[in-house]
């Protein structure tokens, strides 16, 4: 056996399910040995579109998986993608082909561009331990919570494994759960014993399986409104309580509430500047509590009043063992019918600023909303339009929405729609993209097209770069450089094998009412020509962190 495909067999054993990637000489034999041991491969058409399925795979999956590149210039190619992986701490293997020789046309420091993203790195040195090199790579990508790039030498590749017994190589074993100390959990029910006014915001920390339920049971014990992080969306769905995101997305009665808080609980939340609008949804006087199971992540982003390093689930169940009475906090019967009324975005008024020529992006999200099955899995690129398709198209749960925005970069969006549809297929997937991050991830339609995934492209297309236009318009910079001409984005998914409609009005979304009903034979593209008159509400916000 080569060592080629003893790391192969050595990732698939460890737990690695799907490789997503574009296959050259250098990874050709690492990707088929892992697929002849039992993985699952997906080829994109870029390795920045499979390496952003990659990631998303694994956010929605909750499992690792794996990016396989050639040497160098596949590695390059999809180096934003591992950028957004290694940013939000995805547990995410890049397989790597590595030249040794500095004077290959291939070479490059592989490893110092990885670390120049916040990856970190392994590789394989020998053949008799290359297994068990593959395997370590995997615990720490999924217990570290990092995105590891596994090089693999050409040199190393070729050699023969010696002769003997086969390693045993298995999922690695997760590590205890980190129990929060008594001391914490006394000083955290003791802020929670005080607050008349307590908000939890949950983040990306909060996703794994019972700790909704465990915040959900705290919240009702003292009272507590419940909100999310961006990357946690949906994680309260469907809770009385709930105000959905705290952030730039957060509709003004639910900022309002955040704003008046007087504790508020950070679980497994970093509570940065998107979370908090840079600190202006924090009080003067608000006592801010951050629990974490990693004790250097605690008030990285901001000055914290109490900072507990736990398991998010664990520190809330221990939380309910030692709290008092009930208390009402900020549920009241006021309250829950303004929370009912007014919390979600579509329940907010407007005036539509729609024509015959382009619809309102808020009118086009709302009917969608109501004509798409409740059952989704929404992927959303960055620009201008991603407010709309965040906030007013709604999700089940926190599998329900994918999120890969720590690098705020363009294109990425249809490829997270396709990894997030490939770990939940019970789901209708749903890709709302601008037109610049359409034309951008354009070849990956015909991979949407190659796997037969039911999807639904929304394309909020307003024939620029929205966000640079609506950032710099108002003080009289020319725009040349961010607006283009019209495109039939339509025209192009039709080339894929894609149905396709172009929206102007609200009467033109009979045709998605009509895909809906089925038979879904082909995926849908919707051209939605949306009006350009003004920025998205959250904008101003986004371009303060700049």
């Amino acid at each position: 056996m080569k060592v080629a495909e003893a790391v192969g067999r050595a990732l698939t054993a460890a737990g690695v399910g799907h490789v997503f990637g574009v296959v050259g000489s250098g990874n050709f034999h690492l990707t088929n040995a892992m697929v002849a041991a039992g993985s699952r491969f997906v080829a994109a058409r870029h390795e920045g579109g499979a390496a952003t399925m990659a990631d998303a795979y694994a956010r929605m999956s909750g499992t690792v998986a794996a990016l396989s590149v050639h040497q160098g210039c596949g590695l390059t190619n999809a180096v934003t993608g591992i950028a957004e992986a290694a940013k939000s701490r995805t547990p995410l293997i890049v397989l790597a082909a590595e030249v040794t020789e500095p004077t290959s046309n291939f070479h490059v420091d592989q490893d110092a561009l990885a670390h120049a993203v916040g990856a970190v790195t392994a590789r394989i040195t020998s053949a008799r331990d290359a297994a068990g090199q593959a395997g370590d790579a995997v615990r720490r990508a999924l217990y570290e919570r990092r995105t590891v790039l596994l090089n693999v030498p050409l040199p190393v590749q070729l050699l023969d494994v010696p002769e003997g017994p086969p390693p045993v190589t298995a999922p690695p074993i997760a590590p205890a759960a980190v129990e929060p100390s008594a001391a914490d959990v006394t000083a955290l029910t003791g802020v929670l014993e005080g607050a008349r006014r307590p908000v939890f915001v949950a983040g990306r920390g909060a996703r794994p399986p019972g700790c909704r339920d465990a915040l959900a049971a705290l919240a009702e014990r003292y009272g507590a409104l419940l909100a999310t992080s961006a990357v946690a969306r949906g994680l309260f769905h469907g809770d009385p309580w709930s105000l959905d995101v705290s952030g730039g997305f957060s509709s003004p009665l639910a900022a309002e509430l955040i704003q008046g808080a007087d504790v508020i609980v950070g679980w497994g939340c970093a509570l940065n500047m998107w979370t908090t609008r840079h600190g202006r949804l924090i009080g003067p006087r608000t006592t801010v509590v951050q629990v974490d199971d990693d004790a250097s992540a605690l008030g990285v982003h901001r000055d914290v009043s109490l900072g507990v390093t736990g398991d998010v689930e664990l520190t809330a169940r221990r939380a309910l063992e030692t709290a008092g009475a009930p208390r009402r906090g900020y549920r009241t019967t006021d309250l829950a019918a303004a929370v009912a009324a007014r919390v979600r975005w579509r329940d907010v008024p407007y005036e539509d600023t729609g024509d015959r020529e382009r619809i309102d992006p808020r009118t086009l999200s709302i009917a969608l909303d109501d004509i798409l099955p409740d059952e989704r899995v929404v992927g959303v690129d960055s620009g201008n339009f991603m407010g709309y398709p965040s906030m007013y198209l709604s999700v089940p749960d926190h599998y329900g929405f994918c999120f890969t925005q720590a690098f705020q970069s363009v294109g990425l969006g249809l490829a997270t729609t396709i990894g997030a549809a490939l770990a939940r297929p019970d789901r209708l997937p749903v890709a709302a993209l601008g037109d610049g991050g359409a034309l951008m991830g354009a070849a990956e339609f015909d991979t949407v097209r190659r796997l037969g995934l039911p999807m639904v492209v929304v394309v909020y297309n307003d024939d620029a770069y929205g966000a640079e236009v609506h950032h710099f318009g108002p003080a009289g910079h020319p725009l040349d450089t961010v607006e283009f001409p019209p495109t039939d984005i339509a025209a192009v998914a039709r080339g894929h094998g894609f149905e396709a409609v172009t929206v102007r009005t609200p009467a033109d979304l009979k045709a998605v009412e009509d895909w809906v009903a089925g038979p879904r034979s082909a995926p849908l593209l919707v051209d939605a020509k949306v009006v350009r008159d003004r920025g998205a509400w959250w904008l101003e916000e986004a371009f303060r962190g700049h």
